[in-house]
């Protein structure tokens, strides 16, 4: 199964998920939900509440409150069709995937979150016998400084350096 069927899938068991959930405890069927529903799983990653508004009011032409998003995403939470993280203090989210386990990397200086797969970390907590507690999905977040970030460090050091080492040249001129 590609990727795209598997994805396809998922947002197709979501919506039987969410038709279920609100035929059994009397609640509408609004186009707002279902808006969203779509939303989460056309964005493919990470993203905040004002990300997912902008979305939906940008490309599908349907603004939504920020209470009515809000709400919708903590039903979904629940519902476990969308995963809430905390990533440097600003809450995120993304569409829920069986099995979709996997690593955030989070770099401290700019705030980029890149996932990485690692499986011997998912065979390890697999393998954990875990008490009284059935294990859905994890995440793991290692924290440290991006590539880029770090190219900037290098540089501001070596400008300091050369700076200081010309300061020192033309004190032994003098």
């Amino acid at each position: 199964m590609k990727a795209t069927e598997k994805k396809d899938n998922v947002r197709q068991a979501s919506e039987r998920i969410l038709d279920n959930y609100l035929e059994m405890n009397n609640y509408r069927k609004t186009p707002e939900r279902y808006a969203i529903l779509n939303a989460v799983y056309d964005i493919g990653g990470h993203f905040t509440l004002e990300d997912l508004g902008q979305k939906l009011a940008d490309e599908q032409h349907f603004p939504v409150s920020r209470a009515t998003l809000y709400n919708t995403l903590n039903l979904f939470i629940e519902l476990r069709i969308v995963i809430r993280h905390n990533i440097k203090g600003t809450t995120k989210y993304e569409a829920y995937y069986p099995g979709n386990n996997h690593c955030h990397q989070i770099c401290t200086m700019c705030g980029k979150v890149t996932e990485v797969k690692a499986p011997e970390v998912t065979k390890a907590i697999a393998a954990m016998h875990l008490k009284r507690f059935r294990q859905d999905v994890f995440s793991l977040y290692i924290y440290g400084i991006c590539s880029t970030c770090q190219a900037v460090i290098t540089r501001k050091s070596n400008k300091h350096k050369t700076t200081d080492n010309n300061k020192k040249d033309e004190q032994r001129k003098g």
